[in-house]
Protein backbone atom coordinates (compact mmCIF):
# COMPACT_ATOMS: atom_id res chain seq x y z
CA UNK A 1 0.00 0.00 0.00
CA UNK A 2 1.25 3.33 -0.63
CA UNK A 3 2.38 5.69 2.25
CA UNK A 4 0.48 9.08 0.45
CA UNK A 5 1.44 12.04 2.55
CA UNK A 6 -2.10 13.37 4.90
CA UNK A 7 -3.38 16.53 2.93
CA UNK A 8 -2.74 19.15 5.74
CA UNK A 9 1.32 17.78 5.87
CA UNK A 10 0.73 18.00 2.10
CA UNK A 11 -0.18 21.68 2.67
CA UNK A 12 2.42 22.16 5.58
CA UNK A 13 5.46 21.21 3.23
CA UNK A 14 3.82 23.66 0.28
CA UNK A 15 3.98 26.88 2.83
CA UNK A 16 6.97 25.75 3.74
CA UNK A 17 9.04 25.76 0.50
CA UNK A 18 7.00 28.95 0.13
CA UNK A 19 7.97 30.97 3.24
CA UNK A 20 11.97 29.78 2.11
CA UNK A 21 11.91 30.92 -1.31
CA UNK A 22 9.72 34.31 -0.68
CA UNK A 23 13.22 35.11 1.64
CA UNK A 24 14.47 35.91 -2.00
CA UNK A 25 12.34 35.25 -4.66
CA UNK A 26 8.90 35.97 -5.80
CA UNK A 27 7.09 32.44 -6.40
CA UNK A 28 5.46 30.79 -9.49
CA UNK A 29 3.44 28.39 -8.76
CA UNK A 30 2.53 25.39 -10.79
CA UNK A 31 -0.19 22.80 -8.95
CA UNK A 32 -0.97 19.73 -10.52
CA UNK A 33 -3.46 16.93 -9.61
CA UNK A 34 -1.47 14.89 -8.06
CA UNK A 35 1.85 14.03 -7.83
CA UNK A 36 1.89 10.44 -7.76
CA UNK A 37 1.52 10.86 -11.67
CA UNK A 38 4.46 10.44 -13.68
CA UNK A 39 2.72 12.32 -16.66
CA UNK A 40 2.84 15.71 -14.56
CA UNK A 41 6.76 14.82 -13.17
CA UNK A 42 7.15 15.89 -16.82
CA UNK A 43 5.66 19.32 -16.32
CA UNK A 44 7.87 19.52 -13.09
CA UNK A 45 11.30 18.84 -14.80
CA UNK A 46 10.32 21.85 -17.14
CA UNK A 47 9.40 23.90 -14.19
CA UNK A 48 13.37 22.96 -13.41
CA UNK A 49 14.65 23.39 -16.30
CA UNK A 50 13.47 26.97 -16.88
CA UNK A 51 14.94 27.81 -13.10
CA UNK A 52 18.38 26.49 -14.61
CA UNK A 53 17.90 29.03 -17.95
CA UNK A 54 16.75 31.92 -15.36
CA UNK A 55 19.27 31.59 -12.60
CA UNK A 56 19.23 35.37 -12.25
CA UNK A 57 15.54 36.10 -12.38
CA UNK A 58 13.87 37.49 -9.27
CA UNK A 59 11.18 34.59 -9.53
CA UNK A 60 11.03 30.83 -8.71
CA UNK A 61 8.96 27.81 -10.07
CA UNK A 62 7.42 26.04 -7.86
CA UNK A 63 5.96 22.45 -8.45
CA UNK A 64 3.16 20.99 -6.41
CA UNK A 65 0.17 19.08 -5.52
CA UNK A 66 -1.52 16.86 -3.46
CA UNK A 67 0.36 13.27 -3.02
CA UNK A 68 -2.27 11.14 -4.60
CA UNK A 69 -4.57 12.04 -7.63
CA UNK A 70 -7.65 11.01 -6.22
CA UNK A 71 -7.06 13.88 -3.93
CA UNK A 72 -9.31 16.68 -5.19
CA UNK A 73 -10.12 18.30 -1.95
CA UNK A 74 -6.77 18.06 -1.21
CA UNK A 75 -5.57 20.26 -4.26
CA UNK A 76 -8.12 22.76 -3.68
CA UNK A 77 -6.54 23.43 -0.03
CA UNK A 78 -2.92 23.62 -1.61
CA UNK A 79 -3.98 26.04 -4.21
CA UNK A 80 -6.21 27.67 -0.76
CA UNK A 81 -2.81 28.40 1.11
CA UNK A 82 -0.57 29.49 -1.47
CA UNK A 83 -2.82 31.86 -2.46
CA UNK A 84 -3.83 32.61 1.34
CA UNK A 85 -0.27 32.95 2.17
CA UNK A 86 1.30 34.70 -0.94
CA UNK A 87 2.68 33.95 -4.74
CA UNK A 88 3.13 35.79 -7.62
CA UNK A 89 0.93 33.93 -9.90
CA UNK A 90 -0.50 30.56 -9.76
CA UNK A 91 -0.67 27.65 -12.64
CA UNK A 92 -3.46 25.19 -11.76
CA UNK A 93 -4.40 21.85 -13.60
CA UNK A 94 -8.15 21.69 -11.87
CA UNK A 95 -8.89 18.09 -11.47
CA UNK A 96 -12.22 18.66 -9.72
CA UNK A 97 -13.19 21.66 -12.49
CA UNK A 98 -16.38 22.81 -10.77
CA UNK A 99 -15.04 22.62 -7.17
CA UNK A 100 -11.42 24.43 -8.05
CA UNK A 101 -13.21 27.38 -10.05
CA UNK A 102 -15.67 27.61 -6.86
CA UNK A 103 -12.99 28.25 -4.44
CA UNK A 104 -11.22 30.38 -6.52
CA UNK A 105 -14.49 32.48 -7.13
CA UNK A 106 -14.52 32.99 -3.19
CA UNK A 107 -10.92 34.31 -2.89
CA UNK A 108 -11.27 36.27 -5.77
CA UNK A 109 -7.37 36.44 -5.79
CA UNK A 110 -5.68 39.72 -6.89
CA UNK A 111 -2.49 37.75 -8.82
CA UNK A 112 -2.97 36.35 -12.06
CA UNK A 113 -4.42 32.79 -12.27
CA UNK A 114 -3.65 30.78 -15.13
CA UNK A 115 -4.58 27.00 -15.92
CA UNK A 116 -2.34 24.18 -17.23
CA UNK A 117 -3.04 20.86 -18.80
CA UNK A 118 -6.92 20.88 -17.45
CA UNK A 119 -9.00 23.82 -18.29
CA UNK A 120 -12.23 25.21 -15.83
CA UNK A 121 -15.27 24.55 -17.52
CA UNK A 122 -16.10 27.33 -20.43
CA UNK A 123 -18.87 29.20 -17.67
CA UNK A 124 -16.14 29.34 -15.55
CA UNK A 125 -12.94 30.62 -17.51
CA UNK A 126 -13.50 34.32 -16.55
CA UNK A 127 -11.49 33.08 -13.49
CA UNK A 128 -8.26 32.46 -15.19
CA UNK A 129 -6.15 34.03 -17.43
CA UNK A 130 -5.53 31.63 -20.27
CA UNK A 131 -5.07 28.09 -20.41
CA UNK A 132 -1.45 26.49 -21.45
CA UNK A 133 -1.63 23.15 -23.01
CA UNK A 134 -3.14 20.37 -25.06
CA UNK A 135 -6.25 20.87 -27.06
CA UNK A 136 -7.99 18.74 -25.86
CA UNK A 137 -11.08 18.21 -27.93
CA UNK A 138 -8.56 17.74 -30.92
CA UNK A 139 -6.82 14.80 -28.78
CA UNK A 140 -9.95 12.78 -28.54
CA UNK A 141 -10.75 13.98 -32.57
CA UNK A 142 -7.14 12.38 -33.13
CA UNK A 143 -7.85 9.73 -31.39
CA UNK A 144 -11.11 8.99 -33.33
CA UNK A 145 -9.63 9.13 -36.62
CA UNK A 146 -6.69 6.63 -35.67
CA UNK A 147 -9.28 4.17 -34.30
CA UNK A 148 -11.78 5.00 -37.88
CA UNK A 149 -8.02 4.08 -39.98
CA UNK A 150 -7.62 0.68 -37.96
CA UNK A 151 -11.54 -0.23 -38.10
CA UNK A 152 -13.01 1.49 -41.06
CA UNK A 153 -16.67 -0.09 -40.40
CA UNK A 154 -16.29 0.87 -36.63
CA UNK A 155 -17.51 -1.92 -33.78
CA UNK A 156 -17.89 -1.79 -30.57
CA UNK A 157 -16.22 0.50 -28.28
CA UNK A 158 -15.41 1.15 -24.20
CA UNK A 159 -13.84 4.48 -23.27
CA UNK A 160 -11.68 4.80 -20.20
CA UNK A 161 -11.41 8.58 -18.64
CA UNK A 162 -10.08 9.95 -16.02
CA UNK A 163 -11.90 12.13 -13.12
CA UNK A 164 -15.47 12.42 -13.40
CA UNK A 165 -15.25 16.18 -13.67
CA UNK A 166 -11.92 16.85 -15.19
CA UNK A 167 -12.45 19.37 -17.91
CA UNK A 168 -9.40 18.18 -20.10
CA UNK A 169 -10.38 14.42 -20.31
CA UNK A 170 -14.15 14.74 -20.88
CA UNK A 171 -13.26 17.29 -23.51
CA UNK A 172 -11.07 14.34 -25.25
CA UNK A 173 -14.06 11.88 -25.08
CA UNK A 174 -16.56 14.27 -26.85
CA UNK A 175 -13.70 15.23 -29.47
CA UNK A 176 -13.93 11.29 -30.06
CA UNK A 177 -17.31 11.08 -29.94
CA UNK A 178 -18.53 13.10 -32.55
CA UNK A 179 -15.15 12.57 -34.89
CA UNK A 180 -16.58 8.86 -34.71
CA UNK A 181 -20.12 9.55 -35.27
CA UNK A 182 -20.01 12.32 -37.97
CA UNK A 183 -22.36 14.64 -35.62
CA UNK A 184 -22.01 17.16 -32.78
CA UNK A 185 -22.61 16.46 -29.04
CA UNK A 186 -22.94 13.16 -28.79
CA UNK A 187 -23.06 11.66 -25.12
CA UNK A 188 -22.61 8.06 -26.18
CA UNK A 189 -22.17 5.97 -29.35
CA UNK A 190 -25.55 3.99 -30.01
CA UNK A 191 -24.08 2.79 -33.67
CA UNK A 192 -23.65 5.80 -35.24
CA UNK A 193 -21.33 4.64 -38.69
CA UNK A 194 -20.97 1.85 -36.98
CA UNK A 195 -19.37 2.32 -33.51
CA UNK A 196 -20.96 1.29 -29.94
CA UNK A 197 -20.00 1.67 -26.78
CA UNK A 198 -20.66 -1.32 -24.82
CA UNK A 199 -22.75 -1.59 -21.54
CA UNK A 200 -20.24 -0.63 -18.61
CA UNK A 201 -18.19 2.10 -20.64
CA UNK A 202 -17.31 4.85 -20.25
CA UNK A 203 -14.68 3.40 -17.17
CA UNK A 204 -13.57 6.46 -14.38
CA UNK A 205 -9.87 4.98 -13.59
CA UNK A 206 -9.48 8.60 -11.01
CA UNK A 207 -6.26 8.75 -11.93
CA UNK A 208 -4.95 5.62 -10.64
CA UNK A 209 -3.03 2.94 -12.88
CA UNK A 210 -3.55 -0.34 -10.83
CA UNK A 211 -7.30 0.72 -10.76
CA UNK A 212 -7.09 1.57 -14.76
CA UNK A 213 -5.22 -1.83 -15.46
CA UNK A 214 -8.03 -3.68 -13.37
CA UNK A 215 -10.89 -2.28 -15.43
CA UNK A 216 -9.00 -3.48 -18.70
CA UNK A 217 -8.59 -6.64 -17.71
CA UNK A 218 -12.10 -6.94 -16.29
CA UNK A 219 -13.60 -5.08 -19.34
CA UNK A 220 -11.74 -7.67 -21.95
CA UNK A 221 -12.41 -10.73 -19.84
CA UNK A 222 -16.20 -9.83 -20.13
CA UNK A 223 -16.34 -8.76 -23.82
CA UNK A 224 -14.53 -11.15 -25.52
CA UNK A 225 -15.41 -9.68 -29.03
CA UNK A 226 -14.46 -6.19 -28.05
CA UNK A 227 -12.99 -4.47 -30.86
CA UNK A 228 -11.41 -0.72 -29.60
CA UNK A 229 -10.59 -0.07 -26.38
CA UNK A 230 -9.97 3.66 -25.91
CA UNK A 231 -7.13 5.03 -23.34
CA UNK A 232 -8.27 8.66 -23.11
CA UNK A 233 -5.40 8.94 -20.90
CA UNK A 234 -2.22 7.05 -20.26
CA UNK A 235 -3.01 5.78 -17.11
CA UNK A 236 -2.72 2.22 -17.40
CA UNK A 237 0.73 2.41 -19.28
CA UNK A 238 2.30 4.43 -16.53
CA UNK A 239 2.56 0.75 -14.49
CA UNK A 240 4.50 -0.97 -17.43
CA UNK A 241 4.29 -4.38 -15.46
CA UNK A 242 0.90 -4.39 -14.82
CA UNK A 243 -0.16 -3.04 -18.06
CA UNK A 244 2.04 -6.11 -19.73
CA UNK A 245 0.16 -8.48 -18.04
CA UNK A 246 -3.49 -7.58 -18.90
CA UNK A 247 -2.31 -7.14 -22.58
CA UNK A 248 -0.63 -10.53 -22.61
CA UNK A 249 -3.98 -11.79 -22.52
CA UNK A 250 -5.35 -10.44 -25.75
CA UNK A 251 -1.60 -10.46 -27.79
CA UNK A 252 -3.30 -12.96 -30.20
CA UNK A 253 -5.89 -10.05 -30.62
CA UNK A 254 -3.98 -7.37 -30.64
CA UNK A 255 -1.59 -8.49 -33.44
CA UNK A 256 -4.48 -9.70 -35.91
CA UNK A 257 -6.06 -5.97 -35.12
CA UNK A 258 -9.31 -8.10 -34.25
CA UNK A 259 -8.59 -5.57 -30.83
CA UNK A 260 -7.23 -2.44 -31.06
CA UNK A 261 -5.53 -0.21 -28.65
CA UNK A 262 -5.81 3.66 -28.95
CA UNK A 263 -4.00 5.36 -26.15
CA UNK A 264 -3.16 8.95 -24.98
CA UNK A 265 0.55 10.49 -24.07
CA UNK A 266 4.03 9.46 -25.10
CA UNK A 267 5.86 8.84 -22.03
CA UNK A 268 8.66 6.41 -22.18
CA UNK A 269 7.12 3.22 -20.54
CA UNK A 270 4.43 4.29 -23.30
CA UNK A 271 6.58 4.23 -26.31
CA UNK A 272 7.67 1.36 -25.45
CA UNK A 273 4.19 -0.53 -25.46
CA UNK A 274 3.40 0.57 -28.56
CA UNK A 275 7.31 -0.80 -29.87
CA UNK A 276 6.08 -4.31 -28.13
CA UNK A 277 2.66 -4.26 -29.94
CA UNK A 278 0.80 -3.29 -26.54
CA UNK A 279 -1.30 -0.59 -28.55
CA UNK A 280 -1.58 0.40 -32.18
CA UNK A 281 -1.47 4.19 -31.67
CA UNK A 282 0.01 6.56 -29.28
CA UNK A 283 -1.50 10.46 -29.41
CA UNK A 284 0.94 12.50 -27.28
CA UNK A 285 0.41 15.54 -25.08
CA UNK A 286 3.95 17.54 -24.45
CA UNK A 287 3.93 17.95 -20.57
CA UNK A 288 7.80 19.64 -20.81
CA UNK A 289 7.09 22.35 -22.83
CA UNK A 290 3.95 22.82 -20.30
CA UNK A 291 6.30 23.33 -17.25
CA UNK A 292 9.00 25.27 -19.00
CA UNK A 293 6.96 27.75 -20.80
CA UNK A 294 4.54 28.37 -17.67
CA UNK A 295 6.44 30.43 -15.47
CA UNK A 296 7.06 33.03 -18.61
CA UNK A 297 3.27 33.46 -19.40
CA UNK A 298 2.94 34.18 -15.19
CA UNK A 299 5.60 36.61 -15.89
CA UNK A 300 3.86 38.01 -18.45
CA UNK A 301 0.98 38.26 -16.49
CA UNK A 302 2.29 39.99 -13.87
CA UNK A 303 3.41 42.44 -16.22
CA UNK A 304 0.44 43.19 -17.32
CA UNK A 305 1.01 41.99 -20.76
CA UNK A 306 -1.79 40.67 -23.37
CA UNK A 307 -1.51 36.85 -23.44
CA UNK A 308 -3.23 34.78 -25.98
CA UNK A 309 -5.76 32.67 -25.03
CA UNK A 310 -5.64 29.76 -24.90
CA UNK A 311 -1.74 28.39 -25.62
CA UNK A 312 -1.75 24.97 -27.28
CA UNK A 313 1.44 22.67 -26.75
CA UNK A 314 0.42 20.35 -29.80
CA UNK A 315 0.49 16.81 -30.25
CA UNK A 316 2.68 13.99 -31.59
CA UNK A 317 0.41 10.86 -33.14
CA UNK A 318 2.46 7.41 -33.16
CA UNK A 319 1.12 4.96 -35.39
CA UNK A 320 2.04 2.19 -37.64
CA UNK A 321 2.60 4.14 -40.75
CA UNK A 322 4.59 6.88 -39.11
CA UNK A 323 6.17 5.55 -35.51
CA UNK A 324 7.45 9.14 -35.13
CA UNK A 325 8.04 9.85 -31.04
CA UNK A 326 8.05 6.84 -30.07
CA UNK A 327 10.83 4.72 -32.53
CA UNK A 328 13.89 3.12 -30.18
CA UNK A 329 15.66 6.46 -28.89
Amino acid sequence: MRNYLLPALASALVLAGVTAQAQDKQTLAIVVKGLDNPFFEQINLGCQEWMANNADSEYECLYTGPASSADEAGEVQIVDDLLTRGVAAIAISPSNAPAMANRIRQISPSIPVMTIDADFLEEDRDLRATYLGTDNYLMGVKMAEEAMKLKPEGGTVCLQLGNVAADNINARAQGFRDTASGEEGIDRLTGQNGWTEIDGCPLFTNDQADLANQQMADTFTANPDLDAFILVGGWAQFAPQAYAQVTDQVMDRLESKDLIIVAGDTLPPQTQAFRDGRSHVQVGQRPFEMGLRAPDVMIQLINGETVEDPLYTGLDVCNEEDPGFCEEP
